[in-house]
């Protein structure tokens, strides 16, 4: 097996992950918000802890990337906040294509965070998947729409900390501390929040945030793992596959089915990455930015 097939099977795994995240913070219920980032992310820190102290590489930090170490804690908090509560809001499909907006929003924040200039295809793009974006959320639907734009700012913050990400890595902040940072920060922010509005779990419902925080680190891992064995432009198109995935396990346990305006748009969206992935590989130079 060659390194860009296991480049795409881990992609393929990170997706399912993730894909399962979203379905178990779903399945928890009315749980508030905050009690289900803090559990998610209390997970993502042990994990975090573990691979730190297996890391054998310098964890030392410039000053220079203690503010973009900051920034990319705080928008990916905020996008993970706003994507939960999305989550509970909206079919389980709408909420995931919603948050893989966040590719072309990493586009569009890559101008002010690394002075990189998109090209026209980049810039064509951006507008078709937020073309895309629109009919998912359906702006003419009024309040009602309210959780589909929540989800897209989601995308947006979300998109903004992956770009903060991308500088990290360019000035070789280590991957483990990164994560580490940003799920610390993540728990002390809805730490707070989540004592003055805690609600009591059953088993199962704590059992489904733990699920849903281990399923994030299976995403995480194997997204780092998938980008070892091949280059983002060649494999990041398939991550779009979490979409199928939970469209599936939205209809099998939810009974959610997406309606025709939804579906235009996930055409457009995945459609808009499959046509940037295939110019990738056929001579363009752009990358996707993934976390």
């Amino acid at each position: 097996m060659n390194d860009h097939v296991k480049g795409i099977l881990f992609i393929l795994l990170a997706a399912l992950g993730f894909a399962f995240m979203s379905f178990f913070v779903k399945l928890a219920g009315n749980v508030p918000t905050m009690q289900k980032a803090f559990f998610r992310n209390i997970v993502a820190v042990l994990i975090a802890s573990v691979s730190l102290v297996r890391y054998e590489g310098s964890l030392h930090v410039d000053k220079r990337d203690y503010l973009p170490l900051f920034l990319r804690s705080l928008f990916g908090t905020i996008g993970l906040i706003f994507n939960f509560w999305a989550i509970s809001r909206l079919a389980l499909p709408d909420a995931n294509i919603l948050n893989k907006m966040s590719p072309f929003f990493a586009v569009l924040m890559s101008i002010f965070i690394l002075g990189e200039r998109p090209n026209s295809m980049d810039i064509l793009t951006v507008i078709v998947a937020f073309v895309g974006a629109m009919f998912v959320v359906k702006p003419t639907a009024g309040l009602a729409s309210l959780p589909a734009i929540v989800g897209l700012i989601g995308g947006m913050c979300a998109g903004t900390a992956y770009t903060f990400v991308r500088k990290l890595g360019k000035h070789n902040v280590p991957g483990p501390l990164i994560v580490f940072v940003f799920s610390a920060f993540s728990s002390i922010v809805c730490l707070i929040p989540m004592l003055m509005d805690y609600q009591p779990m059953t088993f199962i419902q704590l059992l489904c945030l733990i699920l849903a925080g281990c399923s994030a680190a299976l995403g995480q891992f194997s997204v780092t793992a998938a980008y070892t064995f091949a280059p983002a432009k060649e494999i990041s198109v398939f991550d779009y596959s979490q979409v199928i995935y939970a469209a599936i396990l939205g209809f099998l346990v939810f009974h959610e089915w997406p309606d025709r305006m939804s579906l235009i748009g996930y055409v457009l969206i995945i459609g808009t990455a499959i046509v940037k992935w295939y110019l990738n590989t056929h001579g363009g130079e752009n990358e996707t930015v993934q976390e």
